[in-house]
């Protein structure tokens, strides 16, 4: 029976040595890390954990939210763990999927935090719909404004080349064409 691993975090900036000393402390024989988002499918790490933990082994994380970030995904995770005859345990939390009740906690929390989730893309879209009706504009603003189409079309007709009014205005050849055809 093996000890596995499995440390993430979401940025480059991000440091895993919390999470590392956990894993040290609960006697991990092999540890598996990466500095990638939770919600980015292609997460090599994991990938390579899941596929090299065996019946009888113990797959350990520091927190739930470094193995999943829905439920669906979680229970996903699970139960691929459960049909290779792996435990899961969460050392932050009261979890261990050898005991009836980690499983029923592991239940609840994947519930919770699929909860969660949609509350805060509620939250953001009820804000983003605020700013919008107080006539918040979202994007980059417009590289060609009316004057600038005027600038731009009063430079050709005096003889300028579309290379010299990129490089003057520091827009793309597109962009100025486009102004051109206004």
């Amino acid at each position: 029976m093996a000890i596995v691993g499995y440390a993430r975090v979401s940025s480059l900036g991000q440091s895993l040595d919390v999470q590392l000393e956990k894993l040290g402390a609960n006697n991990v024989d092999k540890t598996f890390q990466e500095k990638r988002s939770g919600i980015d499918s292609s997460r090599p790490a994991l990938k390579q954990a899941l596929d090299y933990v065996r019946e009888g082994d113990q797959f350990v994380i520091s927190r739930i939210d470094r193995l999943a970030r829905s439920a669906e995904d979680l229970l996903r995770i699970v139960r691929g763990l459960e049909d290779k005859g792996v435990t899961l345990k969460v050392i932050d939390q009261p979890i261990d999927t050898k005991e009836a009740t980690g499983k029923a906690f592991l239940g609840m929390l994947g519930v919770f935090a699929e909860f969660e989730n949609s509350i805060r893309r509620e939250r953001q879209l009820d804000g983003i719909a605020k700013a919008k009706s107080k006539g918040t504009k979202f994007g980059r603003k417009a590289l060609l404004t009316e004057d600038v189409v005027i600038d731009i079309k009063q430079k050709r007709e005096a003889g300028m080349t579309v290379p010299q009014i990129m490089k003057e205005k520091d827009l793309s050849k597109a962009s100025v064409y486009r102004a051109l055809a206004l």
